[in-house]
């Protein structure tokens, strides 16, 4: 299920999505009022600056804020014969101040902190991402069928130039190649719109604007598994049915329901009160254990303990229901804290080796119902699990905090 609340105010408009599975909440997201700096947005900037010891430059976008550009985020083809790979030319010998150049934000600035650019363009439809300027065919881990599997990498070799690259995402499992075929030619025509508006002269400036969380979530999460979206807007209701029929998704419009009723939607459903729950330093598991989890810049803890468990009859039965809960409730936690990094787990010793693979096969499960790659790596010497998540934006500490702020 997914939930849109809509909040208008004389000073804007602030839009809330959650994400809930079997009634509890796995992901929320925000709009934040006033950002115009947007995660895929792609814009024609000027460098200002370049900082030859940081291996970076300042790129002027014409908004408030100008895009950090780090080394790894310069393209190949703007390397050219200067190196590649490992020996790439120091930035300071690719761009220098005054030069133009086509970016699009890969990071939204939080506080202080400038949004991250990058020259790797990457434009994700809901079939296919298009890489405009990178020479290569993959597809979704989650596509695990490999005759399907090859069935996409096949056309997206007839569809793409050379030169170009294409990644056919989970939703292309099982599409038609008419739909397929529809989707990249959306994305080339995207793609050519921008080169065209770049081309027309004039300084920094937007060229093209990423999706709002939304539409994004619209686009890439609402399916044919997705039983219901509900939305307590109308004027958003009935933007969301013209989206997904500019999507060619008619299909779905019926789950689309609009919520009339007397309390606020996250309310009714439960999603202030999980929210609060699963942002506390200690996290209460359903039989009576407990989490306990420290956030830190180098890596996240999260300990697990097995607190008032006292409906087994033995130890050993109360430490295995502890940390099956746990290894269910750990994955979920990192997907709706938008935790990254490592994390090290310290599950509540076992003495069964057969018992301590049940809890880690568990939690190797529900971490591969990421979306985002979430791996286990390994057990420690010291019987600590360690995971690694990638970095997808701020996480949802740092988001709650900036909009206290505001």
């Amino acid at each position: 299920m997914i939930l849109v609340s809509v909040q208008r105010s004389p000073g804007g408009m602030r839009k809330k999505v959650a994400l809930l599975e079997d009634g509890r909440l796995a992901e929320v997201y925000f709009d934040l009022p006033g950002q115009r700096v947007v995660t895929g947005s792609v814009y024609k900037g000027r460098v200002e600056t370049v900082l030859r010891g940081m291996g970076a430059a300042f790129v002027d976008v014409g908004e408030r804020q100008a895009l950090f550009l780090s080394q790894h985020e310069l393209s190949d083809a703007m390397h050219g014969d200067q190196g590649r790979g490992p020996r790439r030319a120091p930035i300071q010998k690719v761009v220098r101040p005054g030069d133009c150049l086509i970016l699009q934000v890969r990071r939204e600035g939080v506080g202080k902190k400038n949004p991250q650019g990058t020259t790797k363009v990457s434009l994700p439809g809901r079939y296919w991402v298009f890489l405009p300027e990178e020479d290569r065919v993959a597809v979704s881990r989650r596509v695990a069928e490999a005759e399907e599997a090859q069935r996409l990498r096949q056309i997206a070799r007839e569809l793409k130039q050379p030169g170009e690259g294409l990644i056919a995402r989970t939703a292309a499992r099982g599409t038609s190649r008419e739909a397929l075929e529809r989707d990249f030619k959306f994305l080339l025509g995207t793609w050519k719109g921008i080169q065209e508006e770049a081309g027309k002269g004039g300084g920094p400036r937007l060229l093209f604007r990423g999706l709002d969380v939304v539409r994004s979530l619209l686009r890439d999460r609402f399916t044919e598994t997705t039983h219901t979206l509900i939305v307590d807007d109308e004027r958003e209701h009935r933007e969301i049915l013209e989206f997904l029929h500019y999507l060619h998704l008619d299909q779905l419009k019926n789950r689309v329901q609009l919520y009339r009723g007397p309390m606020p939607l996250f309310v009714r459903y439960d999603v202030e009160r999980q929210l609060r729950e699963a942002m506390q330093r200690k996290v209460p598991l359903e039989g009576g254990g407990f989490l306990t989890i420290d956030e830190t810049e180098a890596l996240t803890a999260i300990d697990v303990n097995t607190g008032s468990d006292v409906r087994h009859k033995n130890q050993e039965a109360a430490i295995l229901n502890t940390n099956l809960q746990a290894a269910v409730e750990i994955p979920r936690l990192l997907r709706l804290r938008r935790i990254s990094g490592i994390i090290i787990v310290d599950f509540v010793d076992m003495a069964s080796p057969v018992n301590e693979r049940k809890v880690t096969e568990l939690l190797q499960a529900e971490l591969a119902r990421d979306r985002v790659p979430a791996d286990f790596i390994d057990i420690t010497q010291l019987g600590l699990v360690e995971i690694t998540r990638r970095k997808q934006g701020e996480s949802l500490a740092v988001t709650l905090e900036t909009l206290e702020e505001e």
